[in-house]
């Protein structure tokens, strides 16, 4: 029994899901990641994470299933959590929405495609996506199939959704 069990190798992996992870790209001045999982776990994530960021937060919504862009600078981040937190269910359910939050050193972005997308000058945010429960791989699968954004039609609900979004934070609609 001096030798290490195998079970302890894969302890970690033991209770999380094998379709949660990320990938973490270090660069001299910035990290970049790339979370991988079901729509309702990235922006449950995606949630999760932004309360990590700066009280003050830029916000910038671009729906590709409508061509309409919001944007706003420098808003409280109680109140877009709060906004966004609304949200989770149409994006879940609908994606097509490129939705990011920014400082002067983070960035979060939700992809169209239900990717979390995290630019950062710190590594930090591999801790928190290891509390979050997901594992970090060395690189990224082959995907078998990714959704095009040409095959994305309007959608009233989300659209409804964002709008609403928007007008509660009192963003500004911008021009493609």
């Amino acid at each position: 029994m001096t030798e290490p069990s195998t079970l302890v190798r894969h302890e970690r992996s033991r209770f999380r899901g094998t379709d949660e992870w990320f990938v973490v790209v270090r660069q001299p001045e910035l990290v970049a990641i790339r979370v991988f999982a079901t729509a309702e776990r990235i922006v449950e994530c995606w949630h999760a994470l932004s309360l990590h960021l700066d009280p003050a937060v830029d916000v910038h919504i671009h729906d590709l299933r409508s061509s309409r862009r919001w944007s706003g600078g420098l808003l409280a981040l109680p109140d877009v959590r709060e906004a966004m937190g609304r949200l989770r269910l149409p994006l879940a359910a609908y994606g097509g929405v490129e939705l990011s939050l920014f400082t002067d050193s983070d960035q979060l972005t939700l992809t169209p495609e239900m990717l979390l997308v995290i630019y950062a000058r710190t590594d930090r945010w591999t801790y928190l996506l290891d509390g979050l429960g997901l594992l970090e791989r060395p690189d990224m699968a082959v995907p078998v199939w990714l959704p095009t954004r040409d095959l994305l039609r309007p959608d009233t609900q989300l659209a409804h959704a964002l709008h609403a979004a928007a007008d509660r934070l009192r963003l500004t609609e911008t021009e493609l």
